[in-house]
């Protein structure tokens, strides 16, 4: 393991819905950026469309709950959504570029171009692990 030249970034670094993820890891290595996001959680309007589609009689009797009752209501009956086809989280490997505006924490983004690898879970503990994993690999290339 290479860890001592890895950045850790404190934000996620790819998937147009990052900013609604609870959960995301986002390391630098060698010549590529991991990235690792999941547990959706959508807006409530989404989340409401979500319940009529998959559950009306749940959300005809939820919709009257107001912010937290809500929300503990909608985790306890469907959880997260899911990021892609059958998975809460995703790991992607990206070619690392130099950012334009420099800074200590993030001197490197992705290239969205296209991804180099790949891992799926619905697990945190196996989307931590499957991140890990792709750094090591990746950080040897």
């Amino acid at each position: 393991m290479i860890e001592k030249k890895w950045i850790w970034m404190p934000h996620p670094a790819h998937f147009i819905c990052a900013r609604d993820c609870e959960f995301f890891l986002s390391t630098y290595v060698g010549k590529y950026i991991v990235s690792t996001v999941g547990e959706l959680w959508l807006s409530r309007s989404s989340r409401e469309i979500h319940a009529d589609v998959y559950d009306k009689k749940w959300l005809v009797e939820n919709r009257h709950l107001l912010g937290d009752a809500f929300d503990s209501a909608y985790m306890k009956r469907f959880g997260f959504d899911d990021i892609g086809c059958d998975r809460k989280y995703e790991t992607m490997v990206f070619k690392a570029v130099k950012a334009e505006v420099k800074n200590s924490c993030c001197p490197y983004r992705i290239d969205v171009r296209k991804e180099v690898d790949f891992l799926g879970y619905n697990d945190p503990n196996l989307a931590r692990q499957g991140h890990m994993k792709l750094c090591n690999k990746w950080s040897e290339k």
